[in-house]
């Protein structure tokens, strides 16, 4: 969906930008980005390695929060409101 709306980049941040401490990244990438960068890979590390899945997850609202004036990413949001309910419900 990131590459439908054109969230998604040909260009990976810098090291220091991925090297980010701070919740999503927020101090050194947009949100698609850390998606792409941190979130996408790291999760498909886990399932490959057959590793347990995080316990709880809440990606939505931050998405709500930083997408909430352009409409057209609602699907973005959507399917990482069910991605939260699923790793959520699954406790």
């Amino acid at each position: 969906m990131l590459k439908q709306q054109n969230l998604w980049s040909d260009s990976e941040p810098s090291p220091a930008a991925l090297a980010s401490t701070a919740p999503f990244s927020c101090d050194t990438m947009a949100f698609e980005e850390w998606l792409q960068f941190i979130f996408i890979p790291k999760l498909g590390a886990i399932v490959d390695a057959k590793q347990p899945l995080p316990s709880q997850m809440h990606l939505a609202p931050m998405a709500s929060q930083v997408w909430q004036a352009n409409p057209v990413y609602q699907p973005i949001i959507e399917q990482l409101i069910a991605m939260d309910d699923f790793i959520n419900a699954a406790k």
